[in-house]
């Protein structure tokens, strides 16, 4: 049972911080010399946004097969690992360039497990999966093989469902509201499907 009563909530571990917010709508760019429609060029949110069942409002998913859905509503990504990927990559990278909705600081792979739940701002989210990119993040770094190095790093930040909307600004904390230690950190899910490929 999912406790979303404010009260309960405020008395929640602060896990993290929400650094930022992004969010995109399909375009078209060129691929192979062929049109493609993608999403992963988001933009910052400035203020409030509402956050709904099945995303931020104002961002949308070029390929609803692959993307999106409930079970990945909102993708969050570790401002932590900025840093490593600029020495890493040589290039100064800024929040959002891995395409996520939420860049957040105090919460990564290997701490966050499945079935957290976070509570921001008035919304409730529940941690479900890592990331596992496709070819457009290769694609958005003039690089095919980051797709790889990216999956390899164990760098993959996490996907949420949303368990209550409300509305979420930059510079809110972020709470654990919920956890199940029994459920695998985010860390173990992408480490099993390594071990699996």
């Amino acid at each position: 049972m999912v406790r979303t009563d404010t009260n309960s909530l405020e008395k929640t571990k602060t896990a993290g911080v929400l650094q930022a917010i992004f969010t995109g709508r399909p375009a078209t760019i060129q691929f192979r010399g062929k049109p493609m429609l993608t999403s992963i060029y988001k933009q910052p949110v400035e203020g409030p946004v509402m956050v709904r069942r099945l995303g931020v409002e104002g961002d949308e998913q070029a390929d609803l097969r692959v993307h999106g859905g409930p079970d990945q509503a909102v993708y969050c990504y570790p401002a932590k690992h900025y840093a490593r990927w600029q020495d890493e990559l040589g290039r100064t990278l800024e929040f959002g360039a891995f395409g996520e909705n939420l860049t957040v600081s105090g919460l990564v792979e290997s701490s966050v497990r499945v079935g957290d739940v976070l509570a921001v701002g008035d919304a409730v989210l529940q941690v479900t999966r890592p990331r596992f990119p496709c070819f457009k993040l290769g694609v958005k770094f003039g690089d095919q093989r980051f797709v790889g190095r990216f999956q390899k790093s164990g760098r993959s930040g996490f996907y949420c469902r949303v368990l209550q909307e409300g509305m979420i600004e930059p510079g809110q904390p972020i709470r654990l509201a919920e956890r199940d230690d029994s459920q695998p950190t985010i860390a173990d899910v992408v480490a099993s499907r390594d071990k699996e490929a």
